[in-house]
């Protein structure tokens, strides 16, 4: 089968780059290939009551399909270069926001309108964090939520679709071969053919990224990951920051070790969500635009960032094997309340029965401090403490922590201001890349690579 363009995922970068194909170019010939399902086949088992954990589906439905990892996620757009990845160094920065500003237009225009739209600016709060030393990161956030961005991933999958997109789901592409200047990219016993190809695999996806760059003599850099707890408190807590900022990401410096730890994935008013990453499962946390759908906490991640070099520099496999070992004690996800980890006592079903907070997501009570080296674990417990300047109540006994929660991050891969390889006309986009780490820098690197091939 051949077509114009071959695009591997259907996450956010693969929408858009095809999305931005057509709008310079309706008449192209685009074809998707995703490893997980169409969007409303996308029904992950757990129900808390019947299955009440992982059952390591073929295709963990949180993570693969359409829409990608961030179908279910809260659906937060940041606008900003502080953060969520390093897009504006390929393309310069006021083209990065740019990007970003027509991403959100798109999503208006899909059925986002009437969310609401944060910002960090002029926000007395950056100074009460100053004040405490941490540090409030600039971002402007559109918050779609869960329920939203399914609308809106609904409607663009229906545009594409009638703009003649060809979708191949259930379609684990095995090999990338380059044909001169064209590609050929094989699944099973199928071949497609294409004169372009964008890969946008997403962070799932970063083994196999891996993989192809070595195949086809790309090169590669090692990156960071992430490695830290979910933290669940009453919303009452936080309120005076979600109010205003939605999404708050602080940063806090250490005193011990000078490690960089901070808040990621706020959730106002959230569950606490398993997903499944490559066979290991982490926590993660969702939360709606809808009300009726708000529960009486607040959930976000406390993240330590690693970085290895010599003579050890695989860093998603250290996050692994420590997200294992938490596998391998709680047999899922781990939940610890704040006061026992630092009384040095794991948490019993008895002292989670007695809990003021509730959890939202049914885990195994145990001890984080087995699983969580202890540098990192240092670092979450000073952070709490910081945080509890700003925000008293955080480090509350009842405070839930839910681990491990990693971020894998791929491979830097070698591209160009294009986001192409060495390989010409292959070009890898969104968090598959090592380029982005977020939705809207994702997005943003998919409209960039179609303008620059069909404007």
């Amino acid at each position: 089968m051949k077509y114009d363009v071959l695009i591997i995922g259907a996450g956010p970068g693969g929408i858009f780059s095809a999305y931005e194909a057509l709008q310079c170019n309706p008449r192209l010939k685009i074809g998707i290939f995703e490893a997980g399902n169409p969007l409303d086949q996308r029904k992950c088992p757990i129900d808390g009551k019947k299955i009440p954990s992982c059952i390591h589906c073929p295709s963990c439905a949180i993570m693969n399909g359409f829409g990608g990892a961030g179908a279910f996620s809260d659906g937060k757009y940041n606008i900003t270069n502080q953060f969520g990845g390093t897009l504006y160094e390929h393309i310069g920065r006021e083209k990065a926001i740019e990007l970003m500003e027509y991403v959100d237009q798109i999503n208006l225009r899909f059925g986002g309108e009437g969310t609401k739209l944060y910002s960090t600016s002029n926000s007395q709060l950056k100074k009460l964090c100053m004040q405490n030393d941490l540090h409030l990161l600039d971002a402007q956030v559109r918050h779609l939520g869960t329920d939203i961005n399914y609308i809106v991933l609904e409607h663009l999958f229906d545009h594409l679709q009638k703009q003649g997109v060809e979708f191949h789901f259930h379609t684990h592409i095995d090999k990338v071969e380059q044909i001169g200047k064209a590609y050929r990219i094989h699944a099973k016993d199928m071949a497609y053919d294409g004169d372009i190809c964008i890969i946008s695999t997403g962070r799932s996806g970063s083994k196999w990224m891996g993989d192809i760059c070595e195949n086809l003599g790309i090169k590669t850099r090692s990156n960071r990951v992430d490695i830290g707890v979910r933290v669940e408190l009453p919303a009452a807590i936080f309120s005076h920051l979600t109010d205003e900022l939605y999404e708050s990401k602080i940063v806090y410096k250490t005193k011990k070790f000078q490690d960089m730890v901070r808040t990621f994935c706020m959730n106002p008013h959230g569950v606490v969500v398993s997903e499944n990453t490559n066979g290991i499962i982490t926590v993660n946390g969702h939360s709606y635009d809808d009300p009726k759908r708000y529960t009486d906490n607040t959930n976000f991640a406390l993240l330590v960032s690693n970085h290895f070099s010599e003579p050890f520099n695989d860093s998603n496999s250290y996050g692994e094997s420590i997200a294992r070992l938490s596998n391998m004690l709680g047999g899922g996800v781990i939940v610890q309340r704040f006061g026992d980890l630092i009384r040095g006592q794991r948490s019993t079903p008895s002292r989670m029965a007695d809990n003021f907070v509730l959890p939202t997501l049914s885990a195994t009570p145990g001890d984080l401090s087995l699983v969580i080296p202890k540098r990192q674990l240092d670092g979450i417990v000073e952070m709490i403490y910081a945080l509890d300047k700003v925000a008293p109540g955080t480090a509350n006994d009842s405070t839930l922590l839910y681990g491990v929660e990693v971020k894998f991050y791929n491979l830097d891969v070698d591209v160009d201001e294009n986001l192409e390889t060495q390989c010409k006309n292959l070009f890898v986009i969104g968090d598959c890349s090592g380029v982005t780490h977020s939705l809207s820098h994702a997005s943003a690197s998919g409209i960039h690579v179609a303008r620059h091939l069909f404007r």
